[in-house]
């Protein structure tokens, strides 16, 4: 997406896999303050209770099954029918990406410049990228990845490793990206790495 730095804030893309602490460095960038448009967030708001995308999705799979007392969506019930289904998926996706998609463009339209940051970790498997102008990796070694990903959900191995297969590769990742931080040291060494590209792009647009 071609933007023009005097007028709105240029988009930079954060993404990074399981474990590679790009929330870390995101809330880090918030701490600057920078604007951050979180996608997942985006998703959670195109199906909040009462929404038109909600409705379809309740009449499609039944309410019953698919809605939790409070009126919300059961995001795990949704994740069990789509998990095997090609085609209930596809469905599902050709009705919330576009959605998604609307969200996140009027929110990154109100953003200040000089930059901004599109937080999201599918951000190179979807055509989120192609509302970046530039796109920053977090990157860590992938048993680094395994590790983390372990203590802070304690889950097992073998779950983290079948998220990961699920993702692009680290060498994919990292051959798409404009920037790279590489995130395998502790949070204080993160955190210098952000600030250092805080200051470069500051420096690139304002």
């Amino acid at each position: 997406m071609a933007v023009d730095a005097t007028q709105r804030a240029v988009v930079i893309g954060i993404t990074g896999g399981i474990g590679s602490g790009k929330t870390a460095a995101t809330d880090r960038f918030a701490n600057l303050g920078v604007d951050i448009v979180d996608a997942d967030l985006m998703s959670r708001e195109v199906v909040k209770p009462g929404s038109p995308a909600l409705t379809a999705i309740a009449t499609r799979f039944g309410a019953d099954r698919i809605l939790l007392a409070d009126g919300s969506l059961n995001r795990r019930e949704l994740r069990h029918i789509i998990f095997n289904d090609a085609e209930q998926k596809a469905w599902l996706e050709a009705l919330l990406h576009p959605l998604i998609r609307e969200e996140i463009v009027q929110r990154l339209q109100r953003c200040r410049p000089p930059y901004c940051l599109l937080s999201s970790p599918l951000l190179l498997e979807t055509d989120q990228q192609k509302m970046c102008d530039r796109i920053l990796l977090i990157d860590a070694p992938e048993q680094l990845q395994l590790e983390r990903t372990q203590l802070r959900d304690n889950t097992s191995q073998d779950a983290v490793k079948t998220i990961m297969a699920s993702q692009l590769t680290r060498d994919q990742r990292r051959s798409m990206a404009n920037d790279i931080i590489l995130n395998d040291a502790d949070l204080p060494s993160l955190y210098a790495a952000v600030d250092k590209q805080h200051n470069l792009y500051q420096e690139l647009y304002s």
